[in-house]
């Protein structure tokens, strides 16, 4: 529960931030042009809200808030957030006030341009937080990458990528020609799934492999044993107090030999084998092989002994041991750079403008079937924050969330900014305005498919995180 709190505070505490300053982006360019906002909203308020400048009891508190422009509240659906632009067709949807005669503080009335500046407000507001983020980070903590001639053991594959060609032990070096640097999973997947060719060093030799055409990375990336990792040694980081593990006398730079019968020497073997057991258990097994995979020998030794010892453990309820392995930036060392205040600004920006490229790149996937089922709400969003509060952590998954905001704003679709945009630049370009109909039609086809986005999304959760 607390691990659940947690994550669910940072989700809100990142959905505030995000969703007030994009909001806020309109904001300030409706003022800067002089149109009247009616609402400031941070989450939306159907049938009721929160709170608002316009309640009573605020009213008494600050009598003077009864001559403000604006309202501002809290809504209690917290899918975002928006601000009523008067003049304009939004989600309030508000048309009696369209038919009205136009009035110079009207959004309808500003010139195409300005209009143009005030729907891409928010967006801009996000693209520049995320660059100012990453601009801190890395200000602030500086930098851990771990360059790739570091993994001297190589990489284990799984039986997909073996099938491709790659060897136990091969270090990829660059994918199409173009040098691979550093260990990132994912990064380092979408170059290999992107790829014609992939070269990798091998016995110390540079061995180039042709790569599948049909290559799809988000169906690689569900793969387990992943398709790819770092070799790491089977060392125990430490082991939780209570369990099995403990129990039989395994601690802290305890190494694994064997696991019923079968010799080993990395993590990777060892996940490879329980990911034999787990393909057991989710075929569906009787009551005798559940009993049989609850029990496993394991061969270890300590660093205290020199002669190895064998146990037999009975597991837990979820089939583990109770270990915590030896993690890559246990074994290999990380390589970590410190930025000053004036170096890390083009290194954020080039960081953050690399991040959205290859969002931009993973994009294609959502329409893959594989993609639709990705597809996540808030249960996915606040699983990727950490377990812990780590303000790291949590700024390093802002900027992103900021970043993919800003883009999947501005994408035409109508009842988005971009599609109010895509509007404003035709509009620009013919210089004929789009009818009121029209736009109230669009706007109602968008509402649906952002619904209907919505549904899945949230499905999608309830599949993930109940069944």
């Amino acid at each position: 529960m607390d691990t659940f709190l947690i994550k669910a505070a940072q989700l809100v505490l990142s959905l505030c931030i995000l969703v007030a300053l994009h909001e806020g982006g309109h904001f300030f360019f409706s003022k800067l042009f002089k149109v009247k906002v009616e609402k400031f909203y941070l989450f939306f308020n159907p049938y009721f809200h929160l709170f608002s400048t316009k309640d009573k009891w605020f009213s008494r508190l600050f009598p003077k808030s009864k001559n403000w422009e604006t309202e501002y509240g809290i809504g209690w659906v917290p899918l975002g957030g928006y601000v009523k632009i008067a003049g304009m067709i939004d989600e309030s949807m508000d048309t009696e006030q369209m038919k009205q005669p136009v009035q110079p503080w009207e959004f309808r009335a500003k010139p195409a341009w300005q209009r143009l500046l005030i729907m891409i407000g928010g967006v801009l507001v996000n693209f520049l937080l995320a660059l100012f983020l990453y601009t801190m980070i890395l200000f602030t903590w500086g930098k851990d990458s771990l360059p790739m001639e570091r993994i001297t053991m190589g990489f284990a594959y799984n039986q997909t990528a073996r099938s491709m060609g790659f060897q136990d032990g091969d270090r990829i070096v660059s994918a199409d020609g173009e040098a691979i640097s550093e260990w990132n999973y994912g990064a380092l997947l979408r170059e290999v799934a992107e790829a014609k060719t992939v070269t990798v060093m091998r016995a110390g030799q540079t061995v180039t492999l042709s790569m599948p055409e049909d290559m799809d990375m988000l169906k690689l990336s569900k793969e387990y044993p992943p398709f790819l990792a770092p070799i790491v040694p089977s060392v125990v980081d430490s082991v939780l107090p209570a369990s099995p593990a403990y129990a039989a006398g395994l601690r802290a730079g305890s190494r694994i030999l064997a696991v019923d019968g079968k010799t080993l020497h990395t993590w990777n073997e060892f996940d490879a084998l329980m990911a034999r057991r787990d393909d057991v258990l989710a075929s569906g097994c009787t009551p005798a092989d559940s009993a049989r995979l609850r029990s496993l020998e394991v061969v270890f030794i300590s660093k205290e002994k020199a002669q190895p010892d064998t146990v037999t453990l009975s597991l837990t309820a979820d089939y583990r041991l109770g270990i915590v392995k030896q993690s890559i930036w246990d074994y290999y060392e990380p390589l970590h750079t410190e930025y000053g205040l004036l170096a890390s600004i083009p290194a954020g920006v080039k960081h953050g403008l690399d991040v959205l490229a290859g969002y931009v790149r993973d994009l294609k996937y959502l329409f893959s079937a594989e993609g639709a089922k990705s597809v996540g709400s808030f249960g996915t969003i606040g699983s990727i924050f950490p377990a812990s509060w780590n303000w790291q952590g949590f700024w390093e998954i802002t900027a992103f969330l900021s970043i993919m905001l800003a883009f999947m704003n501005i994408l035409p679709i109508p009842a988005l900014d971009g599609g109010h945009v895509l509007f404003l630049i035709l509009e620009m370009a013919t210089g004929r305005q789009p009818s009121e109909k029209m736009l109230e039609r669009a706007q109602v086809v968008g509402m649906a498919l952002l619904l209907g986005l919505m549904l899945l999304a949230v499905f999608n959760d309830i599949v993930k995180f109940v069944f």
